[in-house]
């Protein structure tokens, strides 16, 4: 399955609610679930009855779609959050969390999450010092994220900077803008995830 190039505003509202896809577009009055909060196409403001499955299968498309993962990726994800210890669900939101290209977006430095991966391909970070251009590469507790030296003067990593400054940053992550590096300092637990997802949905689905 290749990864979806449309325009990713329909997503959102075809799962809802904002997935914040679009950067700083959806913290303004131009955000498509705003101003059109009913699903995408001709029927979109029809009546539907969901079933037991469809519950199950958007909940996962919704977090397939928040972190821009592919079915087989996922799906992969999903197998090795449930062979490790714990709870499968938080496990696998843990896993996604630990993406590089996640942590990028979430300490400031991409406006998206598809721009941080975007950024990452083209090699425009580091962890520990050392070029990463994986947008899947596992970040652990403890490792240094840094914007390289060649790419510090870049206008659209300043103009992200520049738009993060005053928001909140995750408490299991330390950020430094003017330095333009962050590290993590926990793995998230599932009370610092900031978004409305129902994980056990997921596991039901895959458990069927």
């Amino acid at each position: 399955m290749a990864r979806y190039t449309g325009p990713v505003c329909r997503l959102c509202r075809r799962e809802g609610e904002k997935l914040f896809l679009k950067g700083d577009r959806c913290y303004t009055e131009k955000c498509a679930v705003d101003r059109r909060s009913y699903p995408p196409g001709q029927h979109g403001q029809g009546r539907h009855k969901v079933s037991e499955y469809g519950l199950h299968l958007r909940e996962k498309q919704k977090v397939r779609r928040i972190y821009g993962v592919l079915e087989r990726q996922f799906e992969r994800y999903y197998d090795r959050a449930s062979r490790q210890k714990g709870i499968t669900g938080e496990n696998l939101l843990q896993i996604l969390e630990m993406r590089l290209d996640n942590i990028v977006y979430r300490m400031g430095f991409g406006a998206s999450r598809n721009q941080a991966r975007q950024l990452v391909l083209h090699e425009h970070f580091a962890v520990n010092g050392q070029k990463v251009d994986i947008p899947s590469y596992e970040v652990q507790e403890g490792d240094v994220i840094s914007v390289r030296d060649k790419s510090r003067n870049l206008q659209v990593i300043k103009g992200n900077i520049a738009a993060a400054e005053g928001r909140a940053v995750p408490e299991w992550l330390e950020v430094n803008l003017e330095q333009m590096e962050g590290k993590v300092v926990a793995v998230p637990t599932r009370d610092q995830l900031d978004y409305s997802v129902q994980e056990h949905l997921i596991v039901e689905y895959y458990s069927r």
